[in-house]
């Protein structure tokens, strides 16, 4: 029980590892979105062609960022639903050796209630 209790511990860390991980990569790209703009406004060309491509630019790094992000919410929704199984299997458990030792209380204390209804009937 304490093995899958550290095992849940390592899963809810692994989850929050992508999240900061997702988090790190939208600002790099988003810092490097504006960083490609900054140079491109203070390059000397003709304002047509520096909004051109800014706009490329821009582009470019928003499909990037959009593939960066639906990649790790992906790594998270599987991490979510490995989690969730395991929560499920271990809740099973729990009730099946629950359930196990309800049984084996009533089979121990049967005979003395038994014995009571007796006494109390006799």
């Amino acid at each position: 029980m304490q093995n899958s209790n550290h095992e849940y511990e390592n899963d809810v860390n692994q989850s929050s590892s992508l999240l900061v991980g997702l988090l790190f990569l939208a600002g790099l790209l988003i810092g490097g979105l504006i960083g490609a703009g900054t140079m491109l406004l203070l390059a000397p060309q003709s304002g047509k062609k520096t909004r051109r491509q800014i706009r490329r630019k821009g582009e470019d790094l928003r499909e990037q960022t959009v593939d960066a992000v639906d990649s790790e919410i992906a790594k998270i929704h599987t991490k979510a639903r490995e989690i969730s199984t395991k929560i499920h299997i271990h809740a099973e458990d729990l009730q099946q050796r629950g359930q196990a030792l309800v049984d084996q209380q009533k089979e121990r204390w049967s005979p003395v209630v038994e014995a009571g209804i007796t006494a109390a009937e006799g």
